[in-house]
This record gives structure tokens, sequence and C-alpha cells, in this order.
């Protein structure tokens, strides 16, 4: 079987909640000469996922603006599809799975924290 355009997810049923983690690597072009170029090819993101009970990592296009969302804060997939690349070895091949969307935004964006979460104090306390 051959999925040409990768598998297209079901949100809710496949994620639940996500949560903005943290940047987790560029993907950098590749010269003509198999050296690494300047031009970034893809971002890829940790997100927190209730569903899976796990951190997942998601790729976007690198001609999206960088996310640098608050720790937590809620976010939400644009056309996640979940995809695969193979590599040949003497057995056959290794198959790897991974996810890739258009976008990663921000869910609800009047609920969301500001800032660091960790510098904020509990209403009613003052900094010392």
């Amino acid at each position: 079987m051959r999925l040409a355009n990768g598998i297209v997810l079901d949100k809710e049923k496949t994620f639940g909640v996500l949560k903005f983690s943290a940047l987790r690597h560029e993907v950098r072009m590749e010269n003509e000469d198999g050296t690494t170029s300047e031009e970034i090819k893809r971002r890829t993101y940790d997100l927190k996922c209730s569903v899976q009970e796990r951190m997942i990592q998601v790729s976007i296009p690198a001609d999206v603006a960088v996310k640098d969302y608050p720790y937590n804060a809620e976010v939400e997939l644009i056309n996640p599809v979940a995809d695969t690349v193979a590599n040949a070895n003497f057995r056959g091949a290794d198959v790897d799975w991974y996810i890739k969307a258009d976008d990663i935004i921000l869910k609800n964006k009047g609920n969301q924290p500001v800032g660091n979460p960790q510098n904020h104090t509990l209403q009613g306390q003052s900094k010392k």
C-alpha cells in the first residue's frame, strides 16, 4: 500500500489536548555537494499530548513563522498528517513514523498564560 500524501488524522481522537513545550530542532537544506546549507527546510516542536500520554514531535514548514508560545499554552495543529520515512537495511527497511502539519496555532488565545508561568505570583501574595 502506498500513501503518497500520508494519513490524515482526526485531531481530537488522535491528540486530545496539545500543550506547547519547545522548539526541538531545525532541519536545514543540503547543498549540491552534500554540505549543510543555512536555509531551513522545517522546524520540529515538542508538544505534550493528552491522548498519547507523552511528548510528541510535530514538524511544520520553515516558511511558517517560528513558534515561541508560552510553556504549556494550549495549541492546535492545522492539517496534521502522519507520514513515514524508510531507510533500507540488509533485512529490508526500517520505517519511522512522523507527524507534520501546516501550522501550530494557539487554541484559545484569550485563555492563555502570559509570559513565563514560573515567574507569576499567587493573587494576593507579594514578591519578597
